[in-house]
């Protein structure tokens, strides 16, 4: 019989230590919200694939599509020989991204593919160099992306030198006392003494923080930066790789604070499993691409576009962004109880958007001093008794939740109480000095 230890052996053997592991469990099949290992352990799944199963693991609808796409081409390069789901994929993006002005859209294959096109574009579209980004944002790991990322560790330590004329400024996070007027002075101190805002091509902002702790941007800051953008000629471009596609209770995140970007960049929930990413923008900007300025042999493949026109159908007949809510008001309900009572003083706060949930753990209320240690017990606890978490934010001391919206609910109370004993347990550990 198979186990995850000999698994394990052979990755360790075979693969590179870079390549981060959260857990040594082999995943042999999935259904909807649960997972079943090589050793036949079934797991209630609270992390989505990171985002991107919102439609759950192999939705009827989903595979049934590729199945059919499966019987007449995998892939030709759209660039040499065009085919009309890719089309149609670009036509239904153009009509659900924000903004009510003609926009046009490419396919590529991951977010962080959607990032780098993003500065190309942003760069040719101005005639301009500079970009600004957010301490706390997650971009991606490759060259451009991984720059504008606003994390050193683990993803720019001794990847250096990087790419020049990118700034980060702090992210308004109130719990952390950084106000949205402390940022806001922060960007007009840097127009001011760093760059002039007529060399700044854009401005990249998470409407969530992502990997950086799930910490919404305020409505008002949004809205404050559209306006600073279009006073200075400056491309605001929204990273929706992990907010979209209804996980925030809306089709995108931005349309919470009513704003519109010049560019959005998706990928993760757009392909229900499959690898496809996005980049639309305003029509003026995206004609500015030279011909043959972006493309790529693998982008917008056949299998992954019939994932894709699949999954925005489930969205609308399923009324996922309702779900999405829903989920997310049982979990916030929850967890907040949690955090009011008397058991759970290590909750400093909970924090949503939809289904977009976090709670962030602390050695004390007061002082508010992050608690990685316990999130890594949590986290690791509840792979134990059945349940995968992931944890996020620059110190690592936040459990993040991303169930499929899709899950049934009692398998959602079923993780939370697997969350909650898992809690008990990592406490328990930690007073006892274990």
């Amino acid at each position: 019989m198979p186990t995850n230890a000999a698994f394990a052996a052979r990755r360790s053997a075979a693969i590179p230590a870079g390549l981060s592991k959260h857990l040594d469990v082999y995943i042999e099949k999935a259904e909807n919200a649960e997972l079943w290992d090589v050793e036949g352990k079934r797991y209630i799944d609270f992390a989505a694939g990171i985002a991107v199963n919102n439609t759950g693991h192999r939705h009827p609808r989903v595979v049934e599509r590729v199945r059919r796409q499966l019987d007449k081409v995998t892939h030709t390069s759209f660039q040499t020989t065009p085919y009309i789901d890719y089309v149609a994929v670009c036509e239904k993006l153009n009509a659900l991204v924000p903004g009510d002005f003609p926009k046009k859209t490419f396919l590529v294959s991951t977010g962080a593919e959607a990032i780098e096109n993003a500065a190309k574009i942003a760069r040719a579209a101005t005639g301009r160099s500079a970009f600004v980004a957010f301490s706390g944002g997650f971009h991606g790991r490759t060259l451009m992306a991984m720059t504008l990322t606003g994390k050193t560790t683990p993803y720019k330590a001794g990847f250096g030198p990087l790419v020049p004329d990118v700034f980060h400024l702090p992210f308004p996070i109130a719990y952390h006392g950084i106000s949205e007027q402390e940022s806001l002075t922060a960007l007009d101190r840097f127009f001011r003494s760093e760059v002039d805002p007529t060399r700044v091509a854009g401005i990249f902002v998470e409407p969530v923080q992502g990997e950086g702790g799930f910490y919404p941007a305020p409505v008002t800051f949004l809205r404050t930066l559209r306006e600073i953008c279009d006073e200075h000629g400056i491309l605001l471009i929204a990273d929706e790789i992990q907010t979209g596609f209804a996980r925030t209770g809306k089709m995108f995140a931005m349309e919470h604070a009513g704003v519109a970007a010049d560019i959005v960049t998706m990928a993760k929930g757009l392909g229900g499993g499959f690898p496809i990413a996005a980049v639309t923008g305003r029509a003026s900007i995206m004609d500015k691409i030279p011909m043959g300025g972006v493309g790529s042999t693998f982008a917008g493949n056949p299998l992954s576009c019939a994932a894709s026109l699949a999954v925005l159908d489930i969205i609308e007949d399923e009324k996922l962004i309702d779900r999405a809510n829903e989920v997310g008001r049982r979990l916030t309900d929850v967890f907040r109880d949690w955090q009011e009572g008397n058991e759970f003083a290590c909750i400093g706060e909970v924090r949503s958007l939809g289904a977009m949930v976090a709670i962030e753990f602390v050695r004390d209320r007061e002082t508010r001093q992050p608690w990685p240690e316990l999130v890594k017990a949590i986290t690791h606890t509840a792979a134990e008794k059945g349940l995968l978490l992931l944890s996020c934010g620059v110190h690592g001391n936040v459990v993040r939740v991303l169930t499929p919206l899709t899950i049934p609910f009692e398998h959602l109370d079923e993780g939370i109480a697997i969350l909650k004993d898992s809690l008990r347990a990592a406490l328990e550990k930690a007073e006892s000095g274990q």
